[in-house]
């Protein structure tokens, strides 16, 4: 039998009624008809489950350990068969961490594109911060103005209080003889005594030099050679710079005596002004995913479970001895110890525990909610003057701190072991922005590495329609546009996927568990086009369902492209627009559920046109 075609004989699974069916290979196939028909029966219980089923057993037995078999499907024979995927309109995945950018592998490129081309700025001052070797260094101090007095400075102090004696000791056995305080140079023999509830800024004068004949100068020989000439004033500096920076810890300064002007230089990414030091960029840092990466407070999350005080207290009208306070209010007796403690602040803060919540001053409401743990407030413990019969076996007052109904809500959420308790906690919490990256999910200084005044989180807030024409007008230097080149590459390719199956309108961060059915099947194909996969059976459970006219265009350009690249690809689908362009049409029949499972029509869409028998041939052509 020719290997153009899949042949599928005897399919009886669920309503199927032991049909042949042949299928074309490397085509565009629809298989229509109505609602539980057993159209589905045909393409994802039968055709893709005997594919992926045949795929999975082809493996190794450790390999399969970590996969789910498919059940063999009720048919007597399928040939014809390659590896298949299926992209139906199951749920997007749960994970709160999965995203458009993440699900579509655009967010990968992205971080690769910022770690090899972004510009690091200072998180604090927002200058932008760059890293020199030494012989950038050197070539800087190279072109300042011939004959331009300097010092080669390393700092050990920056802005500390003390006298730092220990520091100076140590330059001194090292055998520096100058250091500079303060902006002054002292023999380091006699240098004053430094207050210590002062900011000192100690500097090692590393050389004291004149900017002199230091260009390089070469030699070319007969043979077109060029050998580099000594240069004696040329290799002092250079020794001088590297031993800056090796005592400065990655820090040097070049002070223009002439000028007054001090020039920074550190072969680390840091903000000499803030004195803030920017780690190693690398991928793995703009990932939310890593402790690298991820933002210290929320993990990476972008938001975080708070207490919300309107929740704790949700009518304002009734009292603090009503049990205004909702997680203390199945406890609202007076012998409760949430009360007594309650009680015992209100008395030493002169406020009533019969006053509605709305009318207690707002530093009451903040003492109720958030606590004073300096201060110790007196519980009475036992017989009340309301309830002298109350007292039982202990009675008598003791002292201790009120942690505040939030802290105290806090705390047990975090130390219980019941999920029971934690569950009831968390219906007076609220999912809020983090406020420490305000919802962007990287630590600071990561957030600050830009490309063209934009942080990888900016562009994640785009559409995939700003994103994709930020990406074509972006511009990089020429060392930075080679680099860059192949990777732009990549996540414009993936931003016209989008684009192509009708996506414009979400944003890269878009939570991957709030996209509809649909949004995630087109997304999963758009994923798909870009893997460039070939030989594969592609099954799709009507794409079509919620676009617009223009966007059904492009998705059904999208689904021939899947085929034109040598992929065979058949689509559930009762779009008419979709079925003319198919290369081959199954009609399954006539009615749904017992009534159907029969093949009523088979051929190109011409051909089922003609076919008498075919309702959803006399709808193709016009006739219904």
């Amino acid at each position: 039998m020719g290997k153009d075609k899949i042949v599928v004989t005897g399919a009886k699974i669920h309503n199927l009624k032991n049909i042949d069916v042949e299928i074309p290979r490397d085509k565009f196939t629809v298989i229509t008809g109505l609602s539980g028909s057993g159209k589905s029966s045909l393409a994802f219980d039968t055709i893709y489950a005997e594919g992926q089923r045949r795929y999975v057993e082809s493996l190794s037995t450790y390999a399969r350990n970590f996969l789910q078999m498919m059940e063999k499907p009720d048919v007597e024979g399928i040939e014809g068969l390659s590896p298949a995927i299926s992209i139906d309109q199951k749920t997007a995945p749960r994970n709160p961490r999965s995203t458009v950018g993440t699900v579509t592998e655009i967010y990968d490129y992205l971080r690769l594109l910022f770690a090899k081309v972004g510009t690091p700025h200072c998180p604090e001052c927002g200058k932008a911060i760059e890293r020199q070797t030494s012989q950038q260094i050197l070539e800087d101090v190279t072109n300042m103005k011939e004959g331009s007095k300097i010092l080669v400075l390393s700092p050990i102090v920056r802005d500390r209080k003390g006298q730092h004696l220990k520091g100076l000791e140590k330059v001194r056995k090292e055998g520096f003889v100058r250091v500079r305080i303060d902006g002054e140079v002292y023999p380091i023999v006699d240098i004053p005594e430094l207050d210590e509830n002062k900011k000192h800024s100690i500097e090692i004068v590393v050389d004291r030099l004149v900017v002199k004949d230091l260009k390089k100068q070469v030699q070319k020989l007969s043979s077109g050679q060029e050998i580099d000439l000594p240069n004696p004033n040329r290799t002092r500096l250079s020794d001088s710079i590297e031993t800056a920076l090796k005592f400065g810890e990655g820090l040097a300064i070049i002070s223009n005596h002439d000028t007054g002007e001090d020039k920074i230089f550190s072969e680390h990414f840091a903000c000499s002004d803030c004195h803030i030091n920017v780690p190693e960029i690398a991928p793995r840092s703009f990932s939310f995913n890593s402790p690298h990466g991820a933002c210290e407070e929320c993990h990476g999350l972008g938001t975080k479970l708070e207490i919300d005080p309107d929740l704790v207290i949700p009518n304002k009208k009734l009292t603090l001895a009503e049990g205004a306070i909702m997680p203390w209010s199945a406890t609202t007796s007076h012998l409760t110890w949430y009360n007594r403690i309650l009680k015992g602040v209100a008395k030493a803060h002169g406020f009533s525990m019969d006053v509605p919540i709305k009318k207690l001053s707002e530093e009451a409401m903040k003492l109720v909610l958030y606590g004073d743990k300096k201060r110790k407030y007196k519980v009475l413990m036992g017989a009340t003057n309301e309830n002298p019969d109350s007292g039982g076996k202990f009675s008598g007052e003791y002292e201790t701190t009120f942690e505040g109904v939030i802290p105290n809500l806090e705390r047990r959420y975090l130390e219980t072991d019941s999920d029971y308790v934690r569950k009831k906690i968390e219906g007076f919490m609220r999912i809020l922005k983090c406020p420490s990256c305000k919802g962007k999910r990287l630590k600071p200084e990561i957030l600050a590495v830009q490309i063209d005044k934009k942080s990888i989180m900016d562009i994640t807030e785009f559409s995939v329609k700003k994103a994709l024409d930020f990406f074509q007008k972006v511009k990089f230097g020429p060392m930075k546009e080679e680099i860059a080149k192949q990777i732009l590459k990549e996540v414009k390719n993936r931003l016209k996927f989008l684009e192509n199956v009708g996506l414009t309108y979400l944003t890269l961060n878009r939570s991957a568990n709030t996209l509809s059915g649909g949004e995630a099947q087109r997304i999963r194909l758009a994923t798909q086009i870009g893997s460039r996969l070939s030989g594969v059976i592609y099954v799709l459970d009507e794409p079509s369902i919620g676009l617009h006219q223009n966007d059904n265009d492009k998705l059904i350009k999208t689904l021939l492209d899947l085929r034109d690249i040598g992929n065979t690809v058949i689509v559930v689908e009762h779009d008419v627009d979709t079925m003319l362009e198919a290369d081959y049409i199954l009609d399954i029949g006539p009615g749904a559920g017992k009534h159907g499972g029969e093949v009523i029509a088979r051929g190109t869409p011409q051909e089922i046109m003609k076919n008498p028998n075919s309702v959803t041939g006399k709808y193709l052509s016009g006739k219904l």
